[in-house]
């Protein structure tokens, strides 16, 4: 074997090209191994995706034409494990992606290894053979060690350019583009692109071929000349009380209206091909660029004044139903931002899949389409809305993924996993009523997370035990001003009585940080670590008094009522709370309401409440982890911000030591213990939840299925042995993969994906 390496590297080096070399590799390493196919796929990382660039035994003509995104597929798991993966029968595996072009159907052994220099992945190397058989350790090695040649060959092609050549040319053959955001609501939808915007929001408007230029034109004629007049009326009706320098404001406005150009300028962008609106916008935002690129300040303001008589033409534009979005019978709703109002506008039935290109996985929008189990995707910021209007997409709301104008492969690899997905829905609706009990006995309650009335059945349908977490902010949010203390309870009441007898942890108000009231402004310069959670209410008491007495009066009668404190620091926020909370009891009893005293639980979302955990615990009776913000607290990450979100993972050996420190301090009180957030419903995760002793998860009602049935299907001993294994490693990445290979090993590698 090293005399053959020696061989080959010596081939390589003498190679006229970049290309030349990468094939004179593949086909040494086929003979080397006595092995069917070698292939090389290298990391296009401004697309995300492998592609492959070299090949002995899969079809030569599609080289540069196969990109595999890079979470799909043994190719992506190979780079995302970035060690070896060795199988004997591929096609068997979870992670197995069939790809028309390659014409790989007859190969069945795979052995890949990640192409690695200076802790980055460049690509990924890998042999295939018909027959099914593991290859053995020495032919690993092998592979291995060639790898870490061919990064020194890769590391410098792309010092001189040459990678980038060759990555560019083949995007000349891309089927797809792909664009990563943030997922918002699990799953995957196909359809066809609906871009909505903002009413006078002149840089949403998209592009839109028009049905009838000449009317076009018309209704552009109109607009200008409606404009036209209505300036004409402020002027003279303000033009006595103006200075003059507001009076000069009216005369450029006139002249600009008055003069032909700008008015040709659209029409001739309408007889190009674009409608009224969109033909407005390119014009505007063409003069609006060259005024702000001039030096002279004089002219730079004026793109104010252009930018300002283009909204009011648009507007004019907009008075008439052609500006109201056509929906498909498989909408993809797309927007630069988009509110709740838009999703419930698209007809029943419709709605397939969300993408914005702002917000994050916890704004409105994803809340709701997590509640309706529409597949989203969020801050999407490097798509081109515009460009999307009726373009076939593919939302991968897994993810965080959106692929424009796929490949009829990629299509059916996609079909393939929805019906793989409805397959799997059909499994989990009939342990739907059972209880979450492993296989040796172990109960833990499966609560659900809600913020929403359309959450209510649905939370209801999932089988779930009770609601973990209601986010009572978002009734705030969706309002112009707080809501009053009886339209308070009107909420908490249908909530607990449709639960019933079913406990509700209710949250009391948590805003702030990026959740900021539109009608309480809070500006700071860092508000994840400012006025927020308890901290607003405590210094506001009529604010939380308000909301806790409409808590206890929607409680009478059901007395399943919980009240959570978000965001505790310390132990006198929690001595102070109680404090305003009898005083809330004791009014309500006053009032003549027969309501128990409910129970009263904080959140552990930031490190001083971890340390603080048992004093906690012996003020109230449950403990609550927050695992989202105390993961994004212990690792310093914004987990909605893309430069770091790659940094962001629960299965962090530090989080997860957090989480066992704090079960054990909850149960040294007696307390119960529940953990709520993205962790919670993440089947990979849930094995080490179950072993470090949390008595229940509360989760989005779409993951309840999911976690059930691993819950069903594994061991609490089997649990307790994967965490022991896992404490001993030091990154989440080899914890995640583990426990991603014991889910593989126990038959559940379908659920892999849900917990993305």
């Amino acid at each position: 074997m090293l005399t053959i390496l020696r061989q080959i590297i010596q081939e390589v080096s003498g190679a006229q090209d970049f290309s030349e070399a990468l094939d004179i590799m593949v086909q040494r390493i086929a003979n080397a191994l006595a092995t069917q196919a070698c292939s090389i796929f290298l990391l296009d990382r401004h697309h995300g995706e492998y592609v492959l660039v070299a090949t002995q035994g899969l079809n030569p003509d599609a080289v540069g034409k196969i990109r595999v995104p890079i979470n799909k597929g043994l190719i992506g798991l190979v780079g995302e494990r970035e060690e070896p993966v060795n199988i004997d029968d591929a096609r068997m595996h979870p992670r197995f992606l069939h790809v028309a072009e390659a014409g790989e159907e007859a190969y069945r052994a795979f052995l890949g290894t990640p192409v690695i220099y200076h802790r980055q992945v460049l690509g990924v190397l890998i042999v295939q053979q018909e027959e099914p058989r593991r290859y053995d350790e020495s032919e690993e090695a092998f592979l291995v060690t060639l790898a870490t040649q061919l990064a020194t060959i890769i590391a410098h092609a792309e010092a001189t350019g040459a990678l980038s050549d060759l990555l560019e040319s083949s995007k000349e053959v891309r089927h797809d583009h792909v664009y990563s955001g943030v997922p918002g609501a699990p799953g995957i939808g196909i359809g066809k692109g609906v871009v909505v915007y903002a009413p006078f929001d002149l840089d949403s408007i998209p592009d839109r071929v028009p049905e009838n230029v000449e009317a076009e034109i018309e209704l552009l004629d109109a607009a200008f000349a409606a404009v036209r007049e209505d300036i004409k009326m402020l002027s003279e009706r303000l033009y006595p009380n103006l200075p003059a320098e507001e009076r000069a404001l009216f005369e450029v406005y006139q002249r600009i209206l008055d003069s032909a150009d700008l008015g040709k300028e659209v029409a001739d962008n309408i007889r190009a091909g674009n409608w009224a609106p969109g033909a407005l916008r390119e014009s505007i935002q063409a003069h609006v660029r060259h005024l702000e690129g001039l030096d002279n300040e004089y002219m730079r303001e004026r793109a104010v004044d252009i930018k300002d008589l283009g909204l009011r033409v648009l507007a004019c534009l907009q008075k008439n139903d052609r500006t109201k979005p056509q929906y498909a019978e498989k909408t993809i709703l797309i927007g630069e931002t988009l509110s709740p109002t838009d999703l419930a506008e698209v007809p029943e039935g419709c709605l397939a899949g969300v993408i914005s290109a702002r917000g994050s996985g916890n704004s409105h929008v994803a809340i709701l389409a997590r509640a309706m189990k529409v597949p989203t995707v969020m801050g999407v910021g490097e798509a081109p809305i515009n460009e999307l209007l009726d373009k076939e997409i593919i939302v991968d709301g897994y993810y965080g993924q959106v692929h424009i104008s796929p490949s009829q492969s990629l299509r059916m690899e996609f079909e393939r996993l929805i019906m793989e997905e409805q397959k799997l829905d059909a499994k989990l609706d009939e342990i739907r009523d059972l209880p979450a009990v492993t296989k040796d006995g172990h109960r833990i309650g499966l609560m659900v997370n809600t913020g929403l009335g359309a959450d209510i059945s649905i939370s209801l349908a999932a089988g779930a035990e009770g609601v973990g977490l209601y986010r009572t902010e978002i009734p705030f949010l969706m309002r112009d001003r707080f809501p009053s203390g009886e339209e308070q309870r009107i909420i908490y009441r249908q909530l607990l009585a449709s639960f019933a007898p079913r406990p509700v942890i209710i949250r009391t108000l948590d805003v702030g940080g990026d959740k900021p009231l539109p009608y309480f402004p809070i500006k700071e310069d860092n508000p994840f670590l400012g006025w927020r959670g308890i901290r607003i209410t405590l210094d506001h008491p009529e604010i939380f008094l308000a909301q806790l007495r409409a808590m206890m009066r929607a409680s009478e009668g059901l007395n399943n009522l919980r009240i959570m404190l978000p965001m505790i620091t310390d132990v006198t926020e929690v001595d102070e709370a109680l404090r305003l909370i009898k005083k809330a009891y004791m009014e309500v009893r006053d009032e003549g309401f027969s309501i128990e005293m409910p129970q009263i639980g904080v959140m552990i979302e930031v490190p001083s409440a971890v340390y603080q955990a048992r004093a906690l615990a012996k003020r109230v009776d449950f403990l609550s982890v927050g695992s989202n913000d105390l993961t994004q607290y212990l690792l310093a990450v914004d987990r909605n911000n893309p430069r770091v979100a790659n940094l962001y993972d629960a299965l962090h050996p530090a989080v997860l030591r957090a989480l066992i420190q704090i079960v054990e301090s909850g149960h040294q009180e007696g307390r119960h213990i529940s953990i709520c957030g993205e962790l919670a419903g993440d089947p990979v995760a849930v094995m080490l939840l179950m072993a470090m002793g949390f008595d229940s998860l509360s989760m989005n009602a779409s993951s309840v299925g999911r976690i059930r049935w691993v819950i069903r299907h594994v061991t609490q001993k089997k649990s307790a042995k994967l965490l022991h294994e896992v404490l001993s490693m030091e990154s989440a990445v080899m914890i995640r993969c583990h426990m991603e290979l014991a889910l593989e090993r126990a038959g559940l590698g379908n659920l892999i994906r849900a917990g993305r």
